[in-house]
């Protein structure tokens, strides 16, 4: 199966610790977002964890335990934008986040990791212009690196309309003018540009609109064919396989005003104040009232059909 732990916080950028303790220990509590009662147990084994899924700001923290990771088959993305500190407070200097990224990469491989630029907004500090120049610059940087390119637009959820009222949607012909241009950059850099949920608008100039965290880019990451199980979509317009996800709403500290997993700053300090490294939950402990399943895991190798025969 695959273990996914970025969809819901950044586990490398805040609780590199914990994780490398739930690798020794071989196993990990998931409180449900929807039933604070029920709690799932995964096995962090290698014979039924295929891949591990990371998506951070910050891979930095997670770097002195990549000798502990090695056992794992891995695909990383790191995100890295041109926002500020107004927009994203705690997330560290982004020359020092790229640096991370290359340092991740030698280790774990190009066809391992992918950049994330999103989500992209337009304002008077950050306009189309700016965006291109940015990207350009990145891309530059992690040339060699990496493959793969993602970009998205940003979605007004309500909690990003209540954290972040002055965003406004991307016009469509922005949209179009900024993909068109990052295809482009991407083509001279080595990279495929993948658009995460936004539909089939920038096929034509060569992005690949088929998903940015698809079965195929796992099989890619990892060299073997998978047989998953069918699985509903996150939403209707998102192509990505997640696999279990390990991580707990309300708990990344970037504190980015359009984060659409954080309810609000107070909410997280709480939630941090609560963590235990040595803990098998990410947030809080076990308690006498919970119930505790375990997870219906195994491999999802093909072992019949590898992608090199």
């Amino acid at each position: 199966m695959i273990i996914n732990t970025g969809q819901r916080t950044d586990i490398p950028a805040f609780y590199a610790d914990w994780f490398a303790n739930r690798l020794k220990e071989g196993f990990v509590l998931v409180r449900s977002p929807y039933n604070p009662k029920s709690v799932t147990r995964y096995r962090l084994t290698p014979d039924v964890v295929d891949c591990i899924g990371f998506c951070t700001k910050n891979p930095e923290p997670m770097l002195k335990y990549m000798d502990l990771l090695k056992r794992f088959r891995q695909f990383w993305y790191v995100t890295i934008t041109p926002y500020g500190k107004e927009i994203e407070p705690r997330v560290p200097n982004k020359l020092k986040v790229m640096d991370s990224f290359k340092r991740v990469s030698a280790i774990v491989g190009k066809n391992c990791m992918g950049w994330r630029y999103d989500p992209i907004f337009i304002s008077d500090t950050y306009p189309v212009e700016r965006h291109i120049r940015a990207f350009e610059r990145m891309a530059e940087e992690l040339s060699g690196y990496t493959q793969t390119a993602v970009i998205s637009f940003i979605d007004l959820y309500e909690k990003t309309k209540r954290n972040f009222p002055e965003a406004k949607p991307v016009s469509p012909e922005d949209r179009l003018t900024l993909g068109k241009a990052f295809v482009d950059i991407g083509k001279r850099h080595g990279m495929v540009i993948r658009p995460c949920a936004e539909g089939d608008e920038l096929a034509p100039f060569g992005a690949d609109c088929g998903g940015c965290m698809t079965v195929s880019m796992y099989e890619g990451a990892i060299g073997q064919r998978l047989k998953v199980p069918r699985q509903t979509p996150a939403r209707k317009a998102c192509a990505c396989y997640l696999g279990g996800d390990i991580g707990a709403y309300n708990s990344c500290g970037h504190l980015c005003r359009y984060c659409y997993a954080n309810y609000d700053a107070d909410t997280v300090r709480k939630n941090m104040q609560k963590h235990d490294p040595r803990s098998p939950l990410l947030i809080g402990s076990l308690m006498p009232d919970d119930i505790v399943r375990e997870a219906k895991q195994e491999s999802w190798i093909d072992p019949q059909i590898t992608m090199f025969g």
